[in-house]
C-alpha cells in the first residue's frame, strides 16, 4: 500500500518545508537542524520565554505547570492504593471519555453522533482534564488540522520539539494572532451548555478538588486533584500531569517519530507507544489521513481503546452516524496512488 517509511517521511517533510516557504521565505540560517532520531527539520526556533511581553494568563500557566510538577514529586511519600485507583479511574474518565472520545473525535471532528445528554456528560468529563473548555480546545485542534505543520499551526515541531510539546501553551497571544481566534466553533458556540462550561470552567475542578479532599485527604489531592486556578490547559497533581504529557505527546512525538502509512502532506506519524498511552490517539497519521473517522487504529493490530468504546456505544444504539473511511478514500490517500 505504501513505500518505505523513510521515503514517505522525507516526501512529506519536503512538502511541509514548501508550505513554510509559501508562508514566508526562510534562509539557510533559519535551519536549526533535525530533531533527535528523526528527519524532521526545525525551521524556526520559537522564543516563548524571552523577548516578549507576558500577560497574566501566560504567567499563571507557567507557574501552575511548574508547581504541579513539583507537587507530583510528593506522590511516592503519600501513596495509597485508594489514591492510585482514584487517579487511574480519573485518567480513564477524563482522558478517554473526556478528551479522546468527546473533545477530539466527537466534538472536533463529528465522527459520530450521541444523544445530547450523553454528549454533554462526556464533555463534562473532559473539562476535568484541565485542558480547557470544549470551545477553546476544539477551536485550537481544528486550527491545527487546517494549518498543519505550517507557520499558522498552533503547535508544530518545525518550531522545535518542546514548542510542539508544551511551550506553545505559554504564548496565548501569538496563537490567537496566527490562527485568528476561536472563529471555527460556531456549532458549539451556539449551544448554551458549551457557553456555560466556558464561562464557569474553573468552578467544576474546584468542586472535584473539594470532593476528593473530603473523601481522601491530602493523598487524593496529590494523586487526583485538578487545579483550582483559572488558567486553561494546566496540569495538576499526578493524574493531571500524566494526562497532559500524554496529550502533548500526540502533538509532539506523533509529528516526529513513527511511520507514515498515508500521503497526508504533513509530518503526522503513527506511533505505537503513544497509541498505548493515549487510548489509540497515537495512530496519528491514520487520523490526519481520515480526520472524520471514528476509528484511528485502522489495522486489526492497532490498539484503539477509544474506538472500542465508540463501537460499544454503537452496538447498544447510543452512537449513530459513525464515520469510517471506505476503500476508495483509502486508495486516494495511499502513497502509490
Amino acid at each position: 500500500m505504501a513505500a518505505s517509511s523513510k521515503n514517505n517521511s522525507s516526501d512529506n517533510r519536503k512538502r511541509v518545508e514548501a508550505m513554510a516557504n509559501d508562508n514566508g521565505p526562510l534562509s539557510e540560517a533559519e535551519n536549526f537542524g533535525k530533531i533527535l532520531l528523526s528527519d524532521v527539520v526545525v525551521r524556526r526556533r520559537k522564543q516563548v520565554f524571552w523577548g516578549r511581553k507576558w500577560n497574566s494568563l501566560d504567567t499563571g500557566t507557567v507557574g501552575v505547570v511548574l508547581a504541579m510538577h513539583f507537587l507530583s514529586m510528593f506522590a511516592p511519600f503519600c501513596f495509597t492504593w485508594n489514591a492510585f485507583w482514584v487517579a487511574f479511574g480519573l485518567y480513564v474518565i477524563t482522558g478517554l471519555l473526556g478528551i479522546t472520545l468527546s473533545f477530539h473525535r466527537n466534538l472536533s471532528h463529528r465522527s459520530f453522533k450521541l444523544p445530547k445528554w450523553l454528549e454533554y456528560f462526556f464533555a463534562y468529563c473532559g473539562i476535568q482534564a484541565l485542558q480547557g473548555d470544549p470551545i477553546d480546545w476544539v477551536s485550537t485542534h481544528r486550527h491545527h488540522h487546517q494549518f498543519c505543520d505550517s507557520e499558522r499551526d498552533p503547535h508544530s515541531p518545525i518550531e522545535g520539539f518542546w514548542f510542539s510539546h508544551v511551550n506553545w501553551l505559554f504564548d496565548t497571544e501569538a496563537i490567537a494572532e496566527r490562527c485568528g481566534g476561536p472563529n471555527n466553533v460556531g456549532d458549539l458556540d451556539k449551544q448554551p451548555f458549551y457557553r456555560f462550561l466556558q464561562n464557569t470552567y474553573i468552578l467544576h475542578p474546584i468542586a472535584l478538588g473539594a470532593m476528593l479532599y473530603a473523601v481522601g485527604g491530602f493523598p487524593f489531592l496529590v494523586w487526583g486533584m485538578p487545579s483550582i486556578l483559572s488558567a486553561p490547559r494546566q496540569p495538576e497533581g499526578v493524574r493531571i500531569v500524566w494526562v497532559f504529557h500524554i496529550t502533548w505527546l500526540v502533538n509532539s512525538a506523533c509529528h516526529v517519530w513513527g511511520k507514515q502509512a498515508w500521503n497526508t502532506g504533513d509530518l503526522s506519524r503513527n506511533n505505537w507507544w503513544v497509541a498505548l498511552l493515549a487510548f489509540g490517539e497515537g495512530w496519528h497519521n491514520n487520523h490526519h489521513a481520515f480526520e472524520y473517522s471514528a476509528r484511528h487504529g485502522l489495522e486489526w493490530w492497532q490498539l484503539d481503546m477509544t474506538w472500542y468504546v465508540v463501537r460499544f456505544l454503537q452496538a447498544i444504539g447510543l452512537a449513530t452516524d459513525v464515520k469510517l473511511p471506505n476503500e476508495v478514500q483509502k486508495q486516494r490517500m495511499a502513497f502509490n496512488n
